[in-house]
């Protein structure tokens, strides 16, 4: 009845829940709006760097054609290094990397990318809390931004 409070039967509870949910300034649709907005910036600004680097990639919309169902935001067509790691997939994440926000990405999403495309960055453009960068050996880079340091097989990009 929260998704559809048309359905609650009292017409004045009915209102007073819309209301709750409309001014809801935390989980609200509103701010799913925003959120949704303030990442969607984030990864055409992603792209942007990309392109600027003359990096080759496919995008989220380019490998759902493709039938992939579990996407990172970009895969790398040819792979490159940062900070002597090989990066083939970048995830943009408009938000700060917290521990509870973190292992529920690493959960739901990089460890599936890693899987299917191997070992990728994770960039956090707010920050993140510096411990959870601790599985770099295993395949996942995080980074609070767009890495100055990429070795392409050619040439270094700086």
């Amino acid at each position: 009845m929260l998704r559809d409070p048309s359905q609650i039967p009292d017409g004045v509870l009915a209102n007073q829940v819309y209301q709750c949910i409309v001014n809801d300034c935390c989980y609200g649709p509103l701010v799913d709006c925003i959120k949704h907005a303030i990442g969607h910036e984030h990864e055409v600004m992603l792209r942007d760097l990309l392109l600027e680097k003359n990096l080759s990639f496919l995008d989220e919309d380019q490998l759902r054609a493709k039938g992939y169902d579990k996407t990172p935001d970009f895969i790398l067509q040819v792979p490159v290094a940062v900070e002597g790691h090989i990066i083939h997939w970048i995830e943009s994440k408009a938000s700060f990397g917290d521990e509870c926000s973190h292992h529920a990405y690493l959960h739901d999403q990089f460890w599936s990318y890693w899987n299917r495309f191997g070992p990728g960055l994770v960039i956090y453009w707010y920050g993140f809390i510096q411990e959870l960068d601790c599985n770099r050996e295993r395949g996942i880079l995080l980074k609070a931004c767009f890495p100055t340091d990429i070795v392409t097989l050619c040439h270094s990009i700086a």
